[in-house]
């Protein structure tokens, strides 16, 4: 018997070690749809700007939001209004206090007919007084120095002080001073500020053009003069800026003068139409850019620490 237990253990010994299992293959990564930084890149255009609010209401009421908002001009007071965490029906509770009166703090001597510090005032006082880099959606302005003629982006700072530079119509506004450099009105070198949220890093830009085709009638006064100017000056300029949009809603502003704050309700509703209209088209724009990453993985849980 013990000769027989010897054989057999001489044999397990002589017989190779079966190999280990296999590992299991990891599961693949779980992943979800991260859709693309979206822009509306708001024009100027003075009073023609409530548009914008139309605009606005109609991408709200479709379940469309931006990640990130550029203004120039009217369309700086505008974004300032809705990156402070204003909807499309608060802002236009908003234009029932934005007349000319409003923003009327007349001069009689100087380079501007308005001091510009009553928007000013306007603005911060919409906005909770909170600086550009505190509010609740990424918000750009863009205003042009008056010594060079660049473009500048204002992204840190002074909300109202920022939206009153973007909108400095040369004649109309006096020149605000930010850090030694006056400003002028951003459409002077951006009337659509599409490059600007490019700068910003939208991945897909809507942009919304209310400017108008300039008529041959004559202008009543001098500051219908200078914003009917300023029309023909963003004609020329806008056309780049708009090839870089990846949709372009042009609100149907016909008539609608640059001081006509009588006609915002009118504005506003062609605002909603042309908004509307352009949906399936932003829609698009943004599967087409959307794409597939990792989900973020839940951070590991420790163990309850013992006292």
């Amino acid at each position: 018997m013990l000769l027989t237990l010897a054989a057999a253990l001489a044999g397990c010994q002589g017989q190779p070690r079966p190999e280990p299992p296999p590992a299991p293959e990891p599961a693949p990564p779980v992943m979800v749809p991260q859709p693309p930084r979206l822009a509306l890149a708001l024009g100027g255009g003075a009073a023609r700007g409530f548009a914008h609010v139309g605009v606005i209401k109609m991408l709200e009421s479709q379940g469309i939001k931006p990640d990130i908002v550029v203004g120039t001009s009217a369309g700086s007071v505008v974004g300032a209004l809705y990156a402070a965490g204003n909807g499309g029906f608060a802002l236009q509770e908003m234009t029932f206090d934005m007349d000319r009166n409003a923003f009327a703090d007349w001069q009689f001597f100087g380079r501007g007919l308005l001091r510009g510090e009553a928007l000013q005032k306007f603005i911060n006082d919409h906005v909770g007084k909170q600086p550009i880099e505190k509010l609740p959606m990424r918000f750009g302005a863009v205003a042009t120095k008056l010594r060079s003629g660049e473009g500048v982006l204002f992204e840190r700072g002074d909300v109202g002080l920022a939206v009153r530079a973007s909108s400095a119509i040369p004649g109309v506004f006096v020149s605000p001073v930010i850090g030694g450099e006056e400003y002028v009105d951003g459409g002077t070198v951006s009337p659509v500020p599409v490059s600007f949220a490019q700068r910003m890093g939208a991945e897909v830009i809507v942009a919304v053009d209310i400017s108008q085709v300039v008529t041959e009638s004559p202008s009543d006064t001098t500051v219908r003069t200078v914003l009917k100017t300023f029309d023909i000056m963003g004609n020329a300029l806008k056309a780049n800026e708009l090839k870089l949009a990846d949709v372009v809603i042009t609100p149907n502003v016909k008539g609608i003068a640059s001081a006509d704050f009588e006609s915002k309700q009118r504005a506003i509703l062609e605002g909603e139409r042309a908004a509307l209209a352009a949906v399936p088209q932003i829609r698009a724009a943004i599967a087409a850019k959307t794409r597939l990453v990792p989900a973020p993985t839940a951070p590991a849980r420790l163990p309850p620490a013992i006292d």
